[in-house]
């Protein structure tokens, strides 16, 4: 392995925050990247249960459209029992005979008015569904609209991000080549410990970036004289003093400004 050339401590913060103000970079370009598949695959995973749903409203319709003739044919059924009972009647012997068809007369007609009912209330729920269908079906262009629209920003994007993350990988291998090994494991450690990746901060109104933890004016001025590696001792993250933050954030911006 090649010997990395002695360097001062200055150098070694500045290229840790460098590395940092990179790698932080990276992170943005891949979370901007990570939520977008993430909302391409719910709304697809919409549409295809709104689909789902249409299909199954539509197929409730021609179910409901069987049954109103089941219910047209029965009442059919029932009238033609009714003309043949009333036509027994006339040649009945008895009352009792004739008060018998009577009755069935009275059921039949009795089984019609149900029928009529039933007719009159699938043809409501036909009515209702019809309006859900209609509902859903809007529902499900517009979200078919606005998955096509994150689809083709998805692709812009990974069009667009993988030029730029490649770029920004190349500058991180080359500034982890400027710093010792025990220091990039010590950055990798805290950027793997933390949430946001944060290993080397500023320090911002006395207290390291993101962190309400006051630091001594003591410690202040040591981080400011750049003679030594200081660690937040809350955090764990290493401390550069905001004058040389300020500097590499200035020379980051323009650099990835030529990406």
């Amino acid at each position: 392995m090649a010997t990395i050339k002695e360097i001062s401590v200055e150098d070694k913060l500045r290229a840790l925050y460098a590395l940092q103000l990179v790698d932080s970079k990276i992170d943005e370009i891949r979370n901007v990247r990570g939520e977008l598949p993430l909302e391409v695959e719910d709304l697809e995973d919409e549409v295809a249960g709104l689909s789902t749903r249409l299909d199954k409203l539509k197929s409730d319709l021609e179910t409901i459209d069987d049954q109103i003739k089941e219910k047209k044919n029965a009442i059919d059924e029932h009238k033609a029992a009714i003309k043949k009972y009333l036509e027994q009647q006339k040649n009945v012997r008895n009352n009792r005979e004739f008060n018998s068809l009577t009755k069935e007369v009275e059921f039949q007609e009795l089984e019609i008015q149900l029928a009529e009912k039933h007719i009159k209330e699938m043809k409501a729920s036909i009515e209702h569904r019809k309006e859900v269908i209609a509902q859903t079906k809007e529902k499900l262009e517009g979200k078919q609209t606005h998955l096509k629209h994150k689809k083709a920003e998805l692709s812009d994007i990974m069009a667009e991000t993988e030029k730029e993350e490649n770029f920004l990988l190349g500058k991180s291998e080359e500034l982890r080549g400027q710093i010792e090994e025990r220091l990039i494991a010590a950055y990798d450690r805290i950027r793997n410990s933390v949430r946001n990746g944060l290993a080397v901060v500023s320090i911002e109104r006395g207290a390291s970036a993101g962190s309400f933890f006051t630091i001594p004016p003591q410690t202040q001025m040591e981080i400011a004289a750049r003679k030594k590696i200081i660690t937040d001792e809350h955090s764990g993250r290493i401390l550069v003093d905001g004058v040389l933050a300020d500097e590499e954030k200035e020379k980051m911006e323009k650099l990835f400004a030529t990406i």
